[in-house]
């Protein structure tokens, strides 16, 4: 009997669009290739509203520029957790469809930042990724740069600050960044896709730049910049055993990989990515890839990732120093195109990671979350 996977995609988010594409390309496309499963895709469209209709597993359906009128004529979707996921599809006679695992394919807010795995966690369903801990971890470039210095994993020197802390203490803020070597990156704190970031060579820009990144996120990270550099990523998939993918180097011209450089220029057809933009594998020295595969791998665990995940490293090409930048808990597309060039086909990935998903879930039914007392009678 065929399982039934979910797909959940969209959401509030500025990555929205992007979170589209990698639900159909590799995951959807892969599920349907395989025969092996039914695949109900969920999308929540912007304004929050969830959906459920099986014209919503082919992407041309998201490419119409009249989609969002086209929402108006499927009945909104209605769910189920009390002992796992069911999803009930509204009309003269309602459907219910039991999901068995759950393929998460949102990115940034209320979906990679933990938000969806803890309702999942709930449901006590399976699903594919990095669990509630690590996701909601990584989201906040903050923590993860604190949990990994505890660890001695370099990173680079950075301050970071709220909303509420540059409205009443700019001048001491501007002060305590004044201290930092220049260039500085600004950066929303909790989003990817490399949105609301801006390079700031002059103290001049430095104001804008934190309104802009304050756009989109309360809490602000402004960290030196690493000039020299050579920028590298490395995707890692696993529970408990590890395997690392391909070291890739972006070959962006700008000052740093943007959104522009990710998803847009050239529009990859086959992976939702960029044609030409990076360098599979790497061409850097034997001891640098040594390095990054063993950062890769404790950072990996020392955030408690599972799944997959993509970390992002700077080298200082002039000192040889490799810093650890960020962690991606669900990698655009699931950088499949990397996958490819290590010689896992884009099937291959997505079943693997469904079948982590499940022996995780498994690994946690085993856990006991309830303790029976008599507290209540001595009230």
């Amino acid at each position: 009997m065929k399982k039934t996977i979910a797909v959940i995609f969209g959401g509030q988010t500025v990555e929205h669009d992007v979170s589209i594409i990698t639900a159909h390309i590799p995951i959807i496309q892969s599920l349907l290739i395989t025969g092996q499963f039914n695949v109900q895709p969920i999308y929540i469209s912007k304004d929050g509203l969830w959906y459920s209709d099986q014209k919503m597993n082919d992407l041309n359906f998201f490419k119409q520029p009249d989609f969002e009128e086209s929402l108006k004529k499927i009945k909104k979707l209605q769910i189920l957790f009390n002992h796992g996921l069911k999803l009930v599809l509204p009309g003269w006679r309602s459907k219910v469809i039991k999901i068995d695992i759950v393929f998460p394919a949102m990115h940034g807010t209320f979906g990679e930042d933990g938000s969806l795995m803890g309702f999942l966690r709930m449901a006590n369903v399976p699903f594919v990724g990095c669990d509630l801990f690590a996701s909601a971890i990584a989201m906040d470039k903050v923590l993860t740069k604190q949990i990994l210095s505890t660890e001695n994993i370099p990173v680079t020197p950075y301050i970071w600050f709220t909303k509420i802390d540059w409205e009443n203490n700019k001048n001491n803020l501007k002060q305590k960044i004044a201290k930092l070597h220049w260039p500085l990156f600004v950066k929303p704190v909790h989003l990817g896709s490399s949105i609301g970031i801006a390079k700031v060579k002059q103290e001049s820009d430095l104001e804008n730049a934190i309104e802009v990144a304050l756009h989109y996120d309360d809490k602000i990270l402004i960290e030196e910049s690493v000039e020299n550099l050579i920028e590298v990523t490395l995707p890692i998939m696993g529970n408990n055993i590890l395997q690392t993918g391909e070291i890739e180097r972006p070959l962006n011209k700008t000052d740093f990989f943007n959104f522009n450089d990710k998803y847009i220029s050239g529009n990859k057809k086959n992976s939702g990515t960029k044609n030409q933009y990076s360098e599979i594998p790497a061409k850097i020295e034997n001891k640098l890839s040594e390095q990054i595969k063993d950062l890769g791998l404790k950072t990996y665990r020392a955030l408690g990732c599972s799944g997959i995940s993509r970390i992002d490293f700077l080298i200082d090409n002039n000192i040889q120093k490799i810093y650890v930048n960020e962690i991606n808990t669900l990698p655009g597309s699931l950088y499949a195109h990397n996958w490819r060039k290590a010689g896992i086909s884009n099937v291959e990935l997505v079943t693997k990671l469904i079948s982590l998903a499940e022996e995780r879930f498994n690994a946690r039914q085993k856990i006991h979350y309830v303790f029976n007392s008599n507290i209540l009678n001595k009230i």
